[in-house]
């Protein structure tokens, strides 16, 4: 309703502005016509004057001429004083006249001497005088004034002055002015009541609309507009409460249908629409950020795309990517801004030190003064953000902060990371599970090491790497001697048993740079990266050491030992391919085995026959 008031208010205000200046106008004019109808009569008593003193001139009865004067003043109720005033002229032909008849101030002494006429308003509180002198000037007609003055053509001589009283024009003028007031007070009053009546419809209807609108900012459309006015204002009232409906159907529930594809949820807002915006642009996003990674080969890639996405859309300047393997409770660096680890190193061994890992909660810098140590010895304003993979990984961003207003900013964005985070999970659980039944078909199911099939699909990638760098790789070839009497005689759990006590020697003794396949049956091979010729030497001696050294349970009293034959070569010393290497290596150990088994050959050229194939 504060509008209706606003609105008669208005019209109010302009029909009274209206009034006074019609008031205003009407005043100014009836005061000039007061004014102007007094002058018109002073003008025609002057006229009257002047043709009675000449026919008192020329009848000779200029003694009487005060008698005329004075019925002139007496039978016009208008004329309040009227009286002559002789000019010096005059005076000096026919004397000073009548008492009467001299200048009685300045006015009349400003006429004589300008022959010009001259009005003057006296206004009181009771009465109005209008005063107007007009100057009597010789004419040459029809009486001929020259013939009876010595004085020239429109001459002065004498005034005619007189007083009019206009008090009533200005009491009939104050009465009128009243009466045109009342007038316009009861249009005011009438044309007020008029729209009150013919427009309060509408402003209901614009108050209902008003409403409406402020509800469907809230996400609620189920007003029902209503209106009594007919025509196009209830055509427009159906209208909105049709529109309505379909938004309430279309609109009502949007924010939470859509919020189940996105489990965080976006930053709240009290506009559905606006939010169910947010929410589109998100899941358009996320919809290309999943499509994109799904086609990707690897999780490392799908990783790579993550941080992407973290750099480009959320613009993080200072970041870390972990990944976690519950495994072995070791972290590793997949991503870091800076080219380095934005929190303690400590963590990459024991990954229950990250308290974010630990938890599974966020941990904020503002929330308590060195909340997770480790982070603390880095920097004081950080933001980690855990994430679950499954039963074996997990991920932690790091995200560092330059003050507390920034934390509170990363905090902001952490459901929408989460949902990248949620649309990648399932993608790298694939990859993870693709790259176990990978690891699984290239590794031997007894020994967990690498297989043959492993050494002839990645082997040429190695050494083509290998060549770039410069890196040589020393070749044992290892077969455990008499094996096949081991399996004839105890069985082939027992041999089983051999095999995979040799596997644990060879991983015992070897690099996490080095390389351990099992190359069929009883035989092994081992590549040793960039050994020294003395380093490799000794890597084979603790191997046959170790193994000599063991001794298996065979069921009855006695206990069983076994020894291995080794043949090693190296490359690129002997050989110019890898697979040259191998061979020259299984050569050295079949001269091993010739020799008396139980020994470690290394290859010489002279072992290769003149004419052998390779």
């Amino acid at each position: 309703m504060g509008t209706k008031f606003k609105l008669l208010f208005i019209v109010t205000v302009m029909l009274l502005g209206l009034a006074v200046a019609t008031i205003i106008n009407v005043s100014l004019n009836f005061r000039d016509y007061s004014i102007k109808s007094a002058t018109e009569k002073a003008a025609t008593t002057a006229a009257i004057v002047k043709d009675g003193l000449t026919a008192h001139m020329v009848n000779g009865m200029m003694d009487k001429r005060q008698y005329f004067l004075d019925q002139i003043s007496n039978n016009n109720s208008d004329v309040k004083s009227l009286w002559l005033v002789r000019a010096p002229s005059v005076i000096k032909q026919y004397g000073p006249g009548f008492n009467s008849e001299t200048v009685r101030d300045q006015t009349d002494k400003n006429v004589l001497d300008s022959g010009k006429i001259i009005k003057t308003i006296h206004e009181g509180a009771d009465s109005i005088i209008l005063r107007v002198s007009i100057p009597y000037k010789a004419t040459t007609s029809q009486p001929n004034c020259l013939e009876c003055h010595d004085i020239k053509r429109d001459g002065i001589l004498g005034v005619i002055s007189m007083e009019f009283d206009i008090t009533n024009m200005r009491n009939v003028g104050m009465i009128t002015i009243f009466k045109i007031l009342i007038i316009n007070l009861i249009f005011i009053v009438i044309a007020l009541f008029l729209i009150n009546h013919y427009v309060a419809p509408y402003m209901k209807l614009f108050a209902s609309m008003q409403e409406g609108i402020t509800k469907a900012y809230s996400g609620d459309f189920t007003h029902k507009f209503f209106t009594n006015v007919k025509g196009e204002a209830r055509q427009i009232t159906e209208q909105l409460n049709t529109l309505f409906t379909k938004m309430q159907e279309t609109f009502g529930n949007i924010k939470y249908n859509l919020s189940t594809f996105i489990p965080q949820g976006c930053v709240a807002s009290k506009d559905p629409l606006f939010e169910a915006k947010t929410i589109i642009g998100e899941l358009s996003d996320i919809y290309k950020f999943k499509k994109t990674i799904e086609l990707d080969i690897d999780k490392e890639t799908v990783y790579k795309r993550f941080v992407d996405a973290m750099e480009h859309k959320f613009e993080l300047y200072s970041f870390a990517f972990y990944e976690i393997n519950h495994v072995i409770n070791e972290r590793k660096l997949i991503f870091s801004s800076e080219n380095k680890k934005l929190c303690s190193v400590n963590v990459d061994k024991n990954a229950n030190l990250c308290r974010a890992f630990r938890t599974q909660a966020d941990v904020i810098s503002t929330d308590f003064m060195e909340l997770c140590e480790e982070c603390s010895k880095v920097d004081d304003f950080y933001v980690c953000i855990p994430f679950t993979i499954n039963d074996d990984y997990s991920v932690v961003l790091n995200i560092h902060a330059k003050d507390d207003a920034q934390v509170n900013e990363i905090h902001i964005i952490t459901p929408s990371i989460r949902n990248y985070l949620e649309a990648a999970k399932p993608v790298i659980e694939s990859r993870i599970l693709t790259a176990k039944l990978r690891d699984s078909s290239l590794r031997d199911g007894m020994t967990g090491l690498y297989n043959r099939r492993f050494l002839e699909e990645f082997i040429d990638q190695m050494m083509s790497q290998a060549d770039r760098k410069n890196d040589t790789y020393a070749v044992l070839m290892l077969d455990v001697d008499f094996f096949k009497m081991v399996n004839d005689t105890y069985g082939h759990d027992i041999g089983d048993k051999v095999i995979v006590e040799l596997s644990g020697v060879l991983k015992a003794n070897t690099r996490e740079s080095d390389l351990a396949i099992r190359y069929g049956g009883e035989e092994f091979l081992v590549m040793l990266y960039n050994a020294t010729e003395e380093g490799a030497l000794g890597v084979a001696k603790k191997i046959h050491k170790a193994f000599c050294a063991l001794s298996f349970d065979v069921g009855t009293s006695e206990r069983l030992k076994k020894t291995i034959s080794i043949g090693m070569s190296r490359y690129p010393t002997d050989a110019d391919s890898i697979w040259k290497a191998i061979k020259y290596a299984d050569t050295a150990l079949y001269e091993a085995k010739n020799t008396g088994r139980n020994k470690i050959v290394e290859f010489k050229p002279e072992m290769f026959k003149a004419g052998d194939d390779f």
